[in-house]
């Protein structure tokens, strides 16, 4: 991890997320009813101690939107100093699942709905930050819910924002883009100049440049603080580390603490497991992650941030997509991010609140387009109805939701996708000669083919011969062999001559009719 070779490339990532993920740190802390540091050593566990263990490329963790609400009732239920030990607990159950293996999990997710899912976060990110490049902040940064806290959701708060704007933020957001726009064309590329500045750093300076200057020569134009990064500040080193909470090791009795770190694995693991084979889909190398090694590294980051004050963390797409959209190439960026999280926040926090979020929208708009750009759709709608549908699907859902529910209701669609197409494409059925027919049966046969091997032995007509091939059979469920036994059983009434080849490499025993064993 710490050879030379794509150094620069990863240190401009670095910094891209490191600005990407201070403002979601901040944003989510506070709409998790957490101080707002507990967001930064999150981002901070998960950028040191997270990157160290995990063998993801472009992986990037800290604390994820999608907890929030958890996080918030946890903290109401138990208060900040106990939930802390069930984030410990959170840690230990995640080590354990990775030691179980639990992580092959993540890989049956079909690629439909990882794809929706991806979109899905482009429109959101679209959606949600229009009104904070608008200047109008309501909302906390990093929410990606439909139904806002604050009773609204994410198409009225644009309504809201289209009325209540800032020009000064709508200069800079402007501007901002103009700029991620510009270094996105082919010839400008080419300039070492673009090479060497990230543009989402000249973006960030140019906002922090803009703003002085409104202040300084048109006040009336000046972004105001509610629309700034707001990280803590600290007078001195003890107040700084002062911020750091330790938990309540007096409550390791309370079973309370128990059921909500249970329950907070269970949904952290998941979301973690999701951002894994979203964020392989989109590596260009597509290279797979170690799942099972990812929950270990999750579990570690999520001790180490309880220990420290930290809420929650898991891997983040968001965070993740920003990497590989910056040209990350090893986790190397998304520890730069971490360090950079640490010394910044220590050394020039008063700096670090000069930035716009006006500006960090821009740049998370740009990435929600790339996310959920019109050839994607195109591409998908190409692919046929079988992939279009649950893509779709997800990212409606998604969008109308939240993360989890947009990928359960992907997840509905694509199973009854697999329910048709095991009632239509699991054997085939011929007629050799007059008067006899044969059906083959496939390599695996399931409870999932159980209904239309029913409909297809109900359509052989009587008085025939009828053959059922096993030979290419090497798994036969149960509930197969039911259908084809019961069917055997009243066979012969209905003058139906049956014979089974290849039912002893099938392992089928039938009550009645033939077994010819080839």
């Amino acid at each position: 991890m710490f050879d030379r070779q794509y150094l620069a490339d990863d240190l401009r990532a670095g910094v891209v997320v490191f600005l990407v993920a201070l403002p979601l740190c901040l944003g989510i802390a506070l709409a998790s009813g957490a101080p707002l540091f507990s967001g930064l050593i999150a981002g901070i566990s998960g950028g040191l101690v997270v990157t160290v263990v995990s063998k993801s490329r472009h992986g990037v963790s800290g604390p994820a939107a999608g907890l929030a609400v958890m996080v918030a009732a946890g903290i109401e239920a138990l208060g900040f100093e106990t939930y802390l030990l069930a984030v410990i607990l959170c840690g230990i159950i995640q080590l354990a699942a990775g030691f179980l293996r639990a992580g092959v999990i993540a890989h049956y997710f079909p690629s439909s709905v990882i794809k929706g899912m991806l979109a899905g976060i482009g429109v959101i990110l679209i959606l949600k930050q229009i009104p904070h490049a608008l200047g109008y902040d309501q909302s906390w940064e990093g929410e990606l819910e439909f139904f806002q806290l604050d009773g609204r959701n994410s198409f009225t708060e644009i309504a809201y924002a289209m009325r209540a704007f800032s020009p000064g933020a709508i200069i800079v957001s402007a501007l901002s883009l103009a700029i991620l726009i510009s270094w996105q064309l082919p010839a400008l590329k080419k300039l070492r100049f673009t090479k060497a500045l990230p543009a989402p750093l000249l973006v960030v300076l140019l906002g922090v440049g803009l703003n002085r200057a409104f202040r300084a020569f048109a006040p009336q134009m000046a972004i105001s603080t509610d629309h700034l990064v707001s990280v803590p500040l600290s007078s001195s080193v003890g107040e700084f580390f002062g911020n750091f909470t330790r938990p309540d090791f007096s409550q390791i009795t309370n079973p309370e603490v128990y059921v909500v770190g249970l329950t907070l694995a269970l949904i952290a693991s998941i979301e973690t497991l999701l951002s894994v084979e979203a964020t392989d889909a989109l590596d260009p190398e597509k290279r797979v992650t170690p799942t099972n090694l990812e929950l270990k590294a999750q579990g570690l980051g999520n001790v180490v941030a309880g220990l420290f004050g930290g809420i929650p963390l898991t891997q983040v797409i968001v965070r993740s997509t920003a990497n590989i959209d910056s040209g990350g190439k090893t986790r190397r960026a998304s520890f730069i991010h971490g360090v950079l999280l640490l010394v910044c926040v220590a050394t020039i926090p008063a700096l670090l609140n000069e930035i716009p979020l006006a500006s960090l929208a821009a740049i998370l708009l740009m990435l929600g387009y790339k996310l959920a750009s019109p050839a994607l759709f195109k591409k998908m709608w190409g692919e046929g109805f079988w992939q279009f549908s649950p893509f779709i699907v997800t990212i409606v859902a998604l969008v109308l939701t939240d993360l989890l529910k947009g990928i359960m209701a992907g997840m509905i669609v694509a199973f009854f996708e697999i329910l048709i197409y095991n009632y239509q494409l699991n054997f085939y059925r011929e007629e050799t000669s007059e008067g006899c027919f044969m059906i083959r049966l496939t390599e695996h046969m399931t409870f999932l083919n159980k209904a239309a091997l029913k409909r297809i032995l109900r359509e052989v007509p009587p008085d025939c011969t009828l053959t059922i091939d096993m030979r290419g059979t090497r798994i036969l469920d149960h509930d197969v062999r039911e259908v084809i036994d019961d069917f055997a059983t009243h066979a012969e009434a209905d003058g139906i001559k049956l014979s089974i080849v290849g039912g002893k490499q099938a392992q089928i025993a039938l009550t009645t009719g033939v077994i010819e064993a080839e």
